[in-house]
């Protein structure tokens, strides 16, 4: 059997070859081609930090912009209930950053699911093991900058305030996933690793959504910063969809759609303007 390090990184490597892939081809919409297509019938998957918000320099830090909140609840309407919020972080930490509003959308990159706004929100994996989760706390305290992060069924460990030790970091993370077969998964992010169970993502996430009423038939399109969107950019693309891809540490600054979370942002305000024809 493989070990989880090896499937990880192999799943690394296919995560890269897959966006190769689907940014090929030189038919992609455009972002302003896509305002200028059937709006009316889009499925609307979005990415949170880095992609509506602004990277900070820890998880709490994070400002929402004004009036993000509302465009959201507008667009959802617009779109007859066909937006979905996938995230990294839990959905109740969304449900905080956005308040009042308790959007569609998947948290820890699928493990947990609501499929109604308002709705509850369903884990569909199980925890990570408390001694996995103790054993990464108590090896980063060591490592003075690094924030683990619980989430339940995923864990993350950020690495902003310390870049220099994400190779230390690193090798303590892989070390303590040989003991879990191909369980999970080590994924990394922006100036993070994140720990997933193994089978979810959000590529999942969206494949579970475009199966609800809301969304069927319509055309997904997902907008992300990030490798962990990879997924979804790929289930929106077999979907007859498209993937809209935010400049950052990953996808560079050039030869992406759209530049930072103000311009995606301006995109959403248009696109809710288109709707409101």
């Amino acid at each position: 059997m493989r070990s989880t390090l090896e499937a990880t990184s192999v799943k690394i490597e296919a995560g890269a070859s897959l966006q190769d892939s689907i940014w090929t081809d030189a038919k992609r919409p455009s972002p302003v081609e896509l305002l200028a297509g059937d709006a009316h019938n889009y499925a609307l998957f979005l990415d949170c930090d880095g992609t509506l918000l602004d990277i900070a320099p820890t998880p709490n830090e994070v400002r929402v912009p004004g009036g993000l909140v509302e465009l959201l609840v507008r667009l959802s309407k617009g779109l007859g209930g066909a937006l979905a919020v996938l995230t990294g972080r839990r959905l109740a930490e969304i449900d905080v950053l956005l308040a009042p509003a308790k959007l569609i959308g998947a948290g820890v990159h699928g493990a947990e699911i609501r499929t109604v706004n308002a709705g509850a929100i369903a884990r569909v994996a199980s925890a990570l093991p408390n001694s996995l989760v103790e054993e990464v706390v108590r090896r980063t305290q060591r490592l003075p900058g690094i924030i683990a992060e619980p989430k339940g069924p995923g864990l993350a460990v950020h690495y902003r305030l310390a870049p220099h030790l994400k190779e230390a970091l690193e090798s303590e993370l892989r070390s303590l996933l040989t003991q879990y077969a191909d369980g999970l998964v080590l994924c990394p992010g922006r100036k993070l690793f994140e720990i997933i169970p193994a089978g979810h993502s959000k590529g999942t996430a969206l494949e579970t959504f475009c199966a609800l009423p809301e969304f069927a038939g319509r055309r997904p399109i997902m907008i992300g910063d990030d490798m962990g969107d990879i997924a979804a950019f790929a289930a929106a693309w077999r979907l007859g969809g498209v993937g809209m891809r935010v400049a950052g540490e990953h996808f560079g600054h050039t030869n992406v759609e759209l530049q930072n979370p103000k311009r995606v942002i301006a995109w959403l305000t248009s696109l809710a303007a288109r709707l409101d024809e």
